[in-house]
């Protein structure tokens, strides 16, 4: 039996470890050149109920500014996301997904979702749900 914090330790690199192959295996063999800083702003604004502002993104994202503006940058040059003036500021920009953010996007998510299900194959259906309760209950504020 393991003490408390060599549990703490243990568990802490599988999952580091467990997240490293998952964003390794789901750039292999995918075309496009996103980003998980990428990913995590398309996905935030995918998620929004709204256009959000730059400065509101950040904020999602818990980052500065300063790296918002530029992981946008990047993205509105690969077609993927797209400004405008907010009508309601004329200083503060909206942010959004276009159609080819949106596709990509979708394609992303669903390489995700298969590499992680090839992962999860290895555990029977009983044990996948109580590995899901198990971090539904370490994500829970």
């Amino acid at each position: 039996m393991h003490a408390p914090d060599d549990a703490a330790e243990q568990i802490a690199g599988l999952l580091d470890g467990i997240v490293r192959r998952q964003r390794r295996a789901s750039r292999e063999g995918f075309g496009e050149n996103v980003t998980h800083a990428q990913f995590r702003v398309l996905r935030t604004l995918d998620r929004a109920d709204r256009l959000l502002r730059l400065s509101e993104l950040a904020a999602q994202l818990g980052i500065v500014p300063r790296s918002a503006t530029s992981v946008v940058d990047d993205l509105e040059a690969a077609g993927l996301v797209a400004r405008q003036p907010d009508p309601h500021d004329r200083r503060a920009t909206l942010v959004y997904l276009t159609p080819d953010g949106l596709k990509i996007l979708s394609t992303l998510r669903e390489k995700r979702r298969a590499v992680m299900a090839d992962q999860l194959a290895r555990l029977t259906p009983e044990e996948q749900q109580t590995l899901a309760n198990l971090l539904q209950r370490l994500a829970d504020n």
